[in-house]
């Protein structure tokens, strides 16, 4: 992590998706402000560090709207320190944590000790100071235990600090599911939803289509997240209480939030990283860490979520990261825990993708991955412009690393690009002090 209380970067490339722009400039930081963006800087502070930058990429810091932790519960998957440390190395400078820890983010009590820990990471002395100041959020539970019986108290959880309020998992009592969005309506505070019907899914374990034939494997049918959304809009259209979709993952999923948009109905929703890079094709390897919830779209989901993530009806790409040790994962494709890691991947992964082919704009990827994702949080976006607060990641998209134990700060490996050679790595984060 760059620190320095002058720092000069010179001919970066900023990019901005706020502005909109993007341009190669020197970049004056002076404290935990931007002093000054020119194309050329030619009054330097004396007491400057001067940072030859060409090549690199400086842009605001990359926002994740949700990921899993270990800690509490399962500290042999993932702790706080090491999801910190591997958001850090990523490019991530705020994080959403779910709360489906155990216990479960459903009262205050809990959500105090979470804060006061992320907390601890950056205090002067501390052992992990080490780790850039990530800004750690936490999710409450929208029913006690995570059991979908009874309601959280939102109100407590919203005034201890609680970014928004979600599950992380389906609810199934939809009578329950209208009062708890009428109520919530007054927090201000965003509400996220899993789009499924489990009854509809059934034991599938990847996408319903020829692929599972093929691969002999139980068929998880579109219907039963497409269902799930025509359900869930029709509820948020008559309440009129703002809600995202969390892991949209299917064309007619797409296709039914493009239509409540143009409706006015007040929605957001996300896909995940790796339903923008992978398909059912990819599961031919069945490579376990590819089992994922949901699964994997079929090509012409994927199509769907690439374009729709382009024309903003997909709001923002979360990284969804759920780590597992080697012995849970390693297991057949259809015995095997859903979920894999991804905040150190994402980006470069993406932009390889993505920005390299021309297939998005730089400025496109940084929408999706940092200024709509504070959106859907109610937050201000974070800007690369002049007067505004250091809060930047410095990128090279042109180094190349292997996915390896040594190179990750991930205490997980359940990843499909395990032991791969990747392009694109986060030089440094540049940061206000806490």
């Amino acid at each position: 992590m760059l620190s320095q209380s002058k720092l000069l970067l010179q001919q970066v490339r900023v990019i901005d998706p706020l502005s909109d722009t993007d341009r190669i400039a020197d970049v004056l930081i002076v404290g935990d402000r931007i002093e000054a963006i020119e194309s050329h800087l030619d009054s330097i502070p004396q007491d400057a560090l001067v940072y030859e930058a060409q090549g690199l990429i400086l842009a605001p810091g990359l926002v994740d709207l949700y990921s899993y932790s270990g800690e509490p519960g399962h500290e042999e998957r993932e702790t706080l320190a090491s999801l910190a440390a591997a958001a850090s190395a990523g490019g991530f400078t705020r994080v959403a944590i779910l709360p489906n820890t155990i216990p479960a983010i459903d009262n205050p009590a809990t959500l105090a000790l979470l804060q006061q820990k992320a907390e601890s990471f950056f205090e002067v002395g501390s052992h992990h100071s080490s780790l850039s100041p990530l800004s750690l959020h936490f999710w409450g539970a929208i029913t006690l235990g995570l059991e979908g019986q009874q309601m959280s108290e939102f109100a407590d959880l919203a005034a201890a600090g609680a970014i928004g309020f979600t599950d992380g998992r389906p609810l199934k009592n939809m009578g329950l599911l209208r009062r708890l969005l009428e109520y919530v309506k007054p927090l201000n505070k965003p509400i996220a939803l899993v789009p499924v019907i489990e009854s509809l899914q059934g034991n599938g374990v990847m996408r319903e289509g020829g692929a599972s034939i093929n691969y002999g494997l139980p068929g998880n049918p579109t219907v039963a997240e497409a269902a799930a959304i025509a359900s869930l809009l029709e509820l948020i259209a008559a309440t009129e209480t703002p809600v995202h979709l969390m892991r949209v993952s299917t064309r007619r999923g797409v296709e039914l939030i493009a239509d409540a948009k143009a409706r006015g109905v007040p929605v957001t929703a996300s896909t995940t990283w790796m339903h923008l890079l992978l398909n059912t094709n990819d599961v031919a390897s069945y490579d376990p860490n590819l089992r994922l919830e949901p699964p994997l779209g079929n090509k012409e989901d994927m199509e769907a979520l690439i374009e729709g993530v382009k024309q903003g009806i997909i709001d923002a790409i979360a990284i969804d990261h759920k780590g597992y040790t080697y012995e849970e994962k390693t297991l057949s494709f259809a015995e095997a825990p859903p979920g894999a890691i991804g905040l150190e991947l994402a980006l470069p992964l993406l932009w390889e993708r993505f920005v390299e082919s021309d297939e998005w704009s730089a400025i496109d990827l940084w929408q999706c991955l940092s200024a709509r994702p504070l959106s859907c949080l109610g937050q201000p976006t974070l800007s690369c412009t002049p007067g505004n607060p250091t809060e930047l990641v410095l990128f090279d998209p042109k180094a190349t690393w292997t996915v390896e134990q040594q190179t990750l700060k991930s205490r997980c490996t359940n990843t499909p690009w395990w032991g791969k050679k990747i392009t694109g790595r986060i030089v440094s984060i540049i940061e206000r002090t806490k």
